[in-house]
């Protein structure tokens, strides 16, 4: 039986400091639309101070357990078509948007910047 060699293994850790979440939260762009928690991106940049304790913990339960609430797996997805297309009988004439809880798409960011950083250090990608 093969077992797996122990450079091969990432070892990412599930906790998220206080700093990153800031960092995540300041980088995130004013004036997107909103997602089903209704929080605009500016309203969470100037409040989060005040919570960003309570946002590295839930962040790091998620990632210690394992589990994602279910109302943070919920989004809108909005179709709106792209201007100056010829025919909008096309599928090609249409963008999607996903329409996300704020907490989400700090927490893909977050899983976004451990994965760019893996591919890097590992020589993942040419």
């Amino acid at each position: 039986m093969e077992t797996i060699k122990e450079q091969n293994v990432l070892n990412i850790s599930p906790t998220i400091s206080i700093e990153e979440i800031s960092k995540l939260i300041r980088s995130l762009l004013n004036g997107k639309a909103l997602g089903l928690d209704s929080i605009p991106n500016k309203v969470l940049k100037v409040a989060a101070s005040v919570i960003i304790k309570d946002l590295v913990e839930a962040a790091s339960h998620c990632f210690t357990s394992g589990i994602i609430p279910k109302s943070l797996k919920e989004s809108i997805t909005v179709v709106l078509r792209k201007e100056g297309k010829k025919d909008y009988s096309l599928p090609g004439s249409y963008r999607l948007i996903a329409l996300k809880n704020m907490l989400v798409k700090v927490l893909e960011k977050h899983v976004a910047n451990i994965i760019s950083k893996a591919a890097e250090e590992h020589r993942l990608l040419p």
